[in-house]
């Protein structure tokens, strides 16, 4: 690297430094700027009968389009309309019992002006959220949510960057401010994403991943040590569950293995009754795997014997099957 491109790379990065600290001193702006105004807003929108509606043109729509996203995921109906495209048609997507949430820096859009007579004819209320209280959007609007900044972090205070990220996050304060207060759960959450990541680890049960069957490694009390450890190498879980008449009596794993090895100079006539962890942990098998995971990452297991109310096993499960259901 020569010494003008390390020049050239200084100067990115306290570049990229000062847009990141700008904008990060004007969401804690942000957080002494909220007052009942915040709570008014929320009370529109989780009482709504309807749909959320956010309305913006420009950077600010494309705002309105993460915030309707977050709205929908946690819990509250919500989608954008372009203000352009609302004045030719769109806007008949807003029926009454909708709540509309306009998003313009200077409260001054022409876009969204046209629509609101028309959104105040049809007695939706209006959420404005702008850096002007005493702009045309601020002073229609119903409730007004201050997200002024101090300054862009545009060099030239001009290309919108502090002022739609903290749009961004007036929206998620109220998305989550709303999803506690309804007592939104991860469930919940979880139903609105059944093809993501997470969706998978809440919505899967331990019935659907646990071995059954044959697949179970399990022996009797009086079964030799050596023959147990058979029945567990051949059932590749790392572990063998002793029963009587399929009733649990206790677990023998790997790391018991070499408890034994380390404590009996001979176990050739040992039981696994003998060396087995009785009364040990276990899980029903309607319950979410993610509950397997942290009962066993709680407790340090690698395995988990699956059991009915009355102890009868039913399954079992690993932390290798947990992995090939992708839980963790």
């Amino acid at each position: 690297m020569n010494f003008n491109k390390k020049i050239m790379s200084n100067q990115l990065l306290n570049t990229a430094k000062q847009v990141i600290l700008t904008e990060a001193q004007a969401v804690t702006q942000l957080a002494n700027q909220l007052d009942d105004n915040f709570v008014k807003a929320c009370g529109l929108i989780q009482h709504c009968a309807g749909k959320v509606i956010l309305i913006g043109m420009g950077k600010s729509g494309h705002i309105g389009n993460k915030i309707a996203a977050t709205f929908a995921s946690t819990g509250t109906p919500a989608f954008s309309v372009h203000p352009g495209e609302a004045g030719h048609g769109d806007l008949g997507m807003i029926t009454e019992g909708d709540v509309v949430i306009c998003i313009s820096y200077s409260g001054e859009s022409n876009e969204i002006m046209t629509l609101v007579p028309v959104i105040q004819r049809l007695n939706v209320p209006i959420i404005g959220m702008t850096g002007n209280a005493s702009s045309a959007i601020g002073e229609t609007c119903d409730v007004h949510l201050n997200v002024s900044v101090e300054k862009e972090a545009c060099p030239h205070n001009l290309a919108p960057t502090s002022s739609t990220t903290v749009a961004l996050a007036m929206g998620d304060a109220l998305a989550v401010s709303i999803l506690t207060n309804k007592g939104f759960s991860p469930d919940d959450f979880a139903r609105s994403h059944p093809s993501g990541a997470l969706g998978r680890r809440l919505l899967t049960f331990v019935s659907t991943i646990m071995k059954t069957g044959a697949d179970i490694p399990t022996v009797r009390a009086d079964t030799k040590l050596l023959d147990a450890l058979l029945v567990m190498s051949q059932k590749a879980l790392g572990m063998v569950l002793i029963t009587d008449n399929n009733a649990l009596q206790g677990i023998f794993t790997d790391g018991d293995l070499r408890r034994v090895l380390e404590t009996h100079n001979s176990v050739q006539s040992l039981s696994i009754g003998a060396v087995m962890t009785p009364n040990c942990k276990t899980i029903l098998a309607d319950k979410p795997a993610m509950a397997a995971v942290q009962m066993m990452d709680e407790f340090n297991l690698n395995s988990l014997p699956v059991v009915d109310e009355n102890n009868q096993i039913v399954g079992a499960i690993n932390t290798h099957t947990l992995m090939q259901a992708k839980i963790i």
